[in-house]
């Protein structure tokens, strides 16, 4: 039964290749070889390490690689669409609003006239708050126009009952990255810059006594923030499903005026909710009972200013990103007008722009094959599941359920969102956001109690990422990740399962991760798995946390394996169900020597120029603080050296920098 499974696998994986190949083309640049650097020491240098020292990250980014370079591009092709659809003139039309959108957002000039005063209506609304009732309907009415609040809520598929919507609501309220950034003594000098960034904000706004605002505003945060649950716990599945009804919020949490909250909110409706972190709200509501009425004020004003900064004047937007984009991540220069006004459109209103976006840069054989290549590695992971030799036949078999019944996504949704309720005028950019946003909240709200909508991207095509949804089982690839180095229609096979094959199988992969593993082939958070197995499971993942908890890459800065938990086993499954599909395309046939490269050193090296990337070295503290992925070394390095492929293609043996004794390496799936 395995045997004929195999060689009928061979064969589809083997058609599915040969029909995207065009002739001898590696798809290896080996003009990023360093031949100082054996690929058995440090396979991402190796392979980056003249990459490394030639480039230069772009003034106008915290760090830089292939992603960046694909976004980069996905932007010059957005700007074009967006151009020719700001000399539209078709009134109401979707076309109109993209124009218009941009348009308000590149007219400089009118910014520089207005000033601040496109907020003081937000900022009139502030001041008029007189008692605790006022600020619970002031925060809510200010939910919907995206202004950050003291906690977060958003629509999604209920954790335990996936055919239907629920809101969930986590903690919030702070402006530095992390909770860390107020405890930690190691971030002192970034919080007393953001007491000082806070300052300068008021100062500019023309907020009388800005210093000693900005002064009771981060002690404000800082008792918020101490209220947080860890990154770690927050990750946590099972820990953040709470589900409250109504009553029992405001039973748990007293002092604040939930039903106000979310009457002004546009909720008036929901019922239920899932409270992510509920000790936080206990501790939010007794904020909001006991902390002075101007301190909230003065905090609400802080947040009104900060989160429509960036279309202020120029002295607004310059003083923004002196530290969020400078003193935090290390970034010389602001990014271009124009690429801020693409992200603002791509972020508001991308799927408007989506739709044109693939009929120029998506061609047909490319989605094409990149169904054939998630078909190849599902039925990789079936095969490794089959014969995964540490679970049992019951688990495998729910294992094996829950794998047959994902559901790919690729390239662009299949319906395209509605925006013909959306009003965007070319002269008002602050109160576009506003509407973009409000239009988006009622959106989501829209949803409760409707059926489940599994057409809907949470990306748009233009984004070079991929995703995992538990909720609904399914794996997304927007069409600009399909490009090369990830994916290449002119390359050999080898370095296609080593790039785009490796994502496909990282994102699989979330399904069986530490978190995703809890859920089943519904999206229900259900046990499934037997005592033993999951406890060897978690026996295997901590083996892995360990690993990457050694390394290090600042003097005393380490990756978190538990943090990073997910990811790292994400990578770790992706790259070896790859490496299963690649040897299953070839159909038992060796693979061809190319450039003096063979098959299996392909595949390994094209998984590691994929992460290619040089970091600013705040934006990597930053990252290594509230990133839940490793930095890319790790990534490339971390992965390939817990598959025993990786050995044989190189020649690894004890003594060198990669080698792992055969016992301490790590198979999960």
């Amino acid at each position: 039964m395995k045997h004929h499974l195999v060689r009928a696998l061979a064969a589809v994986l083997f058609a599915a290749g040969a029909a995207g190949a065009a002739g001898p083309t590696s798809g290896i640049d080996q003009a990023n070889f360093d031949p100082a650097v054996r690929p058995q020491d440090d396979l991402f240098r190796a392979v980056n390490g003249t990459w490394l020292a030639r480039t230069a990250i772009p003034a106008d980014r915290s760090n830089y690689g292939p992603f960046t370079a694909l976004t980069d591009n996905s932007e010059k092709d957005m700007r074009a669409i967006i151009e020719e659809s700001a000399n539209a003139r078709n009134p109401g039309s979707e076309e109109q609003k993209v124009g218009d959108l941009y348009a308000s957002f590149m007219d400089e000039a009118t910014a520089e006239q207005l000033g601040a005063r496109p907020i003081a209506p937000l900022l009139a609304s502030v001041d008029a708050i007189k008692t605790r009732a006022d600020l619970a309907r002031t925060l809510g009415a200010f939910t919907p126009l995206g202004i950050p609040g003291a906690f977060r809520g958003f629509v999604n598929t209920d954790g335990k009952n996936s055919d239907q919507y629920i809101i969930y609501l986590s903690q919030g309220g702070i402006g530095l990255p992390e909770r860390d950034y107020y405890l930690d003594p190691k971030f002192a000098e970034k919080l007393a810059l953001y007491g000082q960034h806070i300052e300068r904000m008021l100062t500019l706004a023309r907020v009388p006594d800005a210093k000693a605002r900005a002064a009771d505003i981060v002690r404000f945060e800082t008792r918020l923030a101490t209220a947080h649950w860890t990154k770690e716990d927050s990750r946590d599945r099972t820990k953040t499903y709470n589900k409250r009804s109504r009553a029992e919020l405001s039973r748990e949490a007293p002092g604040f005026d939930w039903n106000l909250y979310f009457d002004a909110a546009g909720a008036r409706g929901a019922k239920e909710f899932i409270v992510s972190q509920p000790s936080y709200f206990v501790a939010l509501a007794k904020a909001a009972d006991s902390v002075p009425l101007a301190t909230w004020k003065a905090w609400l004003t802080w947040k009104v200013i900060n989160r429509n900064a960036g279309v202020l004047s120029q002295d607004f937007v310059d003083a923004d990103f002196a530290f969020y984009g400078t003193a935090l991540n290390g970034t010389p220069e602001n990014r271009p007008r124009w690429k801020r006004a693409v992200g603002t459109v791509q972020g508001g209103i991308g799927e408007a722009v989506g739709k044109i976006y693939v009929g120029k840069h998506f061609p047909p054989e490319a989605k094409a094959r990149m169904d054939a290549l998630v078909g190849n590695l599902i039925e990789a992971y079936r095969a490794g599941i089959q014969n995964l030799e540490w679970m049992s036949p019951e688990t495998r078999q729910k294992a094996l359920a829950k794998l047959g019944s994902f559901n790919p996504k690729i390239g662009y949704p299949r319906k395209w969102r509605d925006y013909s309720k959306l009003r965007i005028t070319r002269d008002d950019v602050a109160g576009n956001l506003q509407r973009v946003n409000e239009f988006n909240w009622r959106r989501n709200l829209a949803k409760l109690g409707k059926p489940i909508d599994r057409d809907e991207w949470f990306m748009t095509p233009m984004t070079v990422n991929a995703y995992y949804n538990p909720g609904m089982n399914e794996i997304v690839f927007p069409a600009a990740i399909l490009q090369p180095p990830f994916f290449n229609m002119a390359a050999d096979d080898a370095v296609n399962y080593g790039g785009i094959g490796a994502v496909i199988g990282h994102e699989i992969g979330h399904g069986f991760d530490d978190q995703g593993s809890k859920y089943d082939g519904a999206g229900n958070l259900r046990d499934w798995w037997t005592a033993a197995d999951r406890s060897e499971f978690e026996k295997r993942a901590a083996a892995l946390g360990a690993q990457y908890d050694t390394f290090e890459a600042f003097p005393g800065l380490r990756v978190n394996g538990t943090f990073t938990m997910g990811e790292n086993i994400g990578d770790l499954a992706g790259l070896t169900m790859a490496y299963r599909a690649y040897q299953l395309s070839l159909g038992g046939k060796p693979a061809p020597v190319i450039d003096g490269l063979t098959g299996d050193q392909r595949f390994f090296m094209g998984w590691s120029q994929i992460w290619a990337r040089k970091y600013r070295d705040d934006n990597l503290k930053q990252r290594l603080a509230t990133d839940p992925h490793a930095p890319s070394e790790f990534r490339a390095n971390g992965a390939a050296r817990n598959v025993p492929a990786f050995y044989t293609a190189f020649g690894v043996k004890a003594g060198d920098k990669m080698y792992l004794p055969p016992e301490r390496r790590v198979k999960i799936w």
